[in-house]
């Protein structure tokens, strides 16, 4: 039997945003506790390509965060939250 592959964490960040700073801070700390059951990329909404595809997905703040191709939050959520909306995956 093969393993699942890991599911797609995107989070969409700015150098300037402190709430960005903060969401990655907390996806660094809980991300661990799951193994390699998650992949995260982290993109920096002002380059040219980011720029595009945040447009497409209609994502306008930072920091935005898509699980699995999905935009999940908008916002920085609390933490039992986001531990809860990762551990239904």
């Amino acid at each position: 039997m093969e393993p699942n592959p890991p599911i797609p964490i995107e989070m969409y960040y700015t150098f300037t945003c402190p709430n960005c700073k903060i969401m990655s801070r907390m996806l660094d700390e809980i991300l661990p506790k799951f193994g390699d059951k998650f992949v995260v990329h982290k993109h920096h909404a002002n380059a040219p390509l980011n720029m595009i595809r945040t447009m497409k997905l209609g994502i306008h703040a930072v920091p935005a965060l898509l699980i699995d191709h999905k935009v999940v939050y908008r916002s920085v959520p609390k933490k039992e939250d986001l531990i809860a909306k990762l551990c239904s995956y």
